[in-house]
């Protein structure tokens, strides 16, 4: 049995993975240990990924995308972030950002943005969070004030993934007063600019990268809006006051997103474990033939179809159109939680050799932790899933 095998799949989406996969094989993974440890953005890796169509994955195919569903995105972030999960990162925030577009965009918009995205020509990154902001949204203080056929932007804003390689940015700030509700108070803005660091247009400056743990290669900056002049044609949809709507629905994918890329890491950090544990001998014997490690091998085996179905069932329903917070939140939970899980029990399997750097599940452990984080913490899901359960299971009189 392979693990992660998804069923149903049609031949298109069969030949794209193929391809994904072999291109991960070739490219990424051998790559990837010099650009962590540089710290490098993986530019030739995002001019292959540009030329194969994959940003444009499920952009609609009147816009010179390939159309492909929400599923066939997953099980290709799957496939790449088992590479390296900071090339997963570079494609994450342009998937939310164009599923924004395509979906509550006007006319105009899809038609400025869409085909130029298709290409990768136009790379988004997604910007909610803020420097005192947490999980709290509804507590955002970046504002943005009418003025004119313009808004003036004023605020900071934190954990930009892709703030400076991006050139797009869909922002959100808030337009109603303090005591508005978010659902009727922030507005979603397509923010255009040059990709780089410093002032990259008047009132916006990207400061330098934040250094992270793991996570390399993908740039994670700020981005401070100071008396920043937008047109109003570039709120999303040209819908002033909805935009909390819009971006819940981009982090649902998100959390599809994360789950599929937790997926990705615990995968490779299995492939390593039971590759290694058939090499590595110990009193006459390779490791795997220990019960000790077997049982672990299994229970890891065990988490990742697990996972990798929870994903896909996620995935589906999303597609569908279908609210999809219970069963992203679920996903994404129990996805991130196993991916550390295995990951752990993987650098145990390495014993020493898994604290060295020319290993590669060293790398996989300071990667790992970051998916319990993304797009919401485990208690955040939590939070989630027992609202909507509550919210489901309402007693009925």
């Amino acid at each position: 049995m392979v693990l992660a095998q998804t069923a149903g799949l049609s031949d298109v989406q069969t030949e794209i993975l193929a391809t994904v996969r072999t291109f991960v094989n070739k490219e990424i993974i051998p790559n990837a240990p010099e650009l962590e440890r540089a710290d490098r953005y993986p530019a030739e890796i995002v001019e292959t990924m540009k030329k194969m169509g994959l940003f444009g994955l499920t952009i609609p195919e009147e816009y010179g995308g390939l159309g492909e569903s929400l599923l066939t995105y997953a099980l290709v972030v799957e496939e790449i972030a088992r590479g390296w999960m900071s090339v997963s990162g570079v494609i994450n925030t342009h998937f939310i950002v164009a599923h924004m577009i395509a979906q509550y965009g006007t006319p105009a918009q899809k038609n400025k943005y869409l085909p130029l995205m298709a290409t990768g020509e136009i790379r988004g990154s997604f910007s909610m969070s803020e420097p005192d902001l947490g999980s709290d949204v509804a507590a955002i203080k970046t504002r943005a004030r009418p003025d004119g056929n313009d808004y003036i932007i004023d605020g900071a804003k934190m954990w930009l993934t892709n703030g400076a390689s991006s050139n797009l940015i869909a922002l959100l700030a808030r337009t109603g007063g303090d005591d508005v509700k978010p659902s009727r108070g922030l507005t979603t803005f397509l923010v255009e600019k040059p990709e780089g660091f410093g002032e990259v247009a008047p009132g916006l400056t990207i400061p330098a990268k934040i250094e992270k743990m793991g996570y390399k290669g993908v740039d994670t900056t700020e981005a401070v809006f100071d008396g920043f002049r937008i047109p109003a044609t570039q709120v999303l949809g040209e819908a002033p006051n909805r935009g909390f709507a819009f971006m819940m629905d981009g982090v649902e994918v998100g959390r599809v997103n994360v789950a599929a890329r937790a997926c990705g890491v615990a995968i490779r950090a299995f492939e390593l474990a039971i590759e290694y544990a058939q090499q590595r001998k110990t009193f006459g014997k390779p490791i795997a033939e220990h019960q000790a490690i077997a049982f672990k091998l299994a229970e890891m085996a065990s988490k990742i179809e697990a996972a990798h179905l929870m994903m896909v069932n996620a995935a589906r329903l999303k597609s569908t159109g279908e609210r999809n917070d219970i069963t992203a939140g679920m996903a994404k939970l129990l996805a991130s939680e196993y991916c550390a899980e295995v990951t752990q029990e993987s650098f145990r399997i390495h014993g020493g050799y898994g604290y060295s750097k020319e290993f590669e599940i060293e790398r996989l452990m300071r990667e790992a932790p970051f998916l319990l984080i993304g797009e919401g913490t485990s208690e955040i899901q939590k939070t989630i899933i027992s609202r909507g359960l509550l919210r489901e299971y309402r007693p009925r009189n």
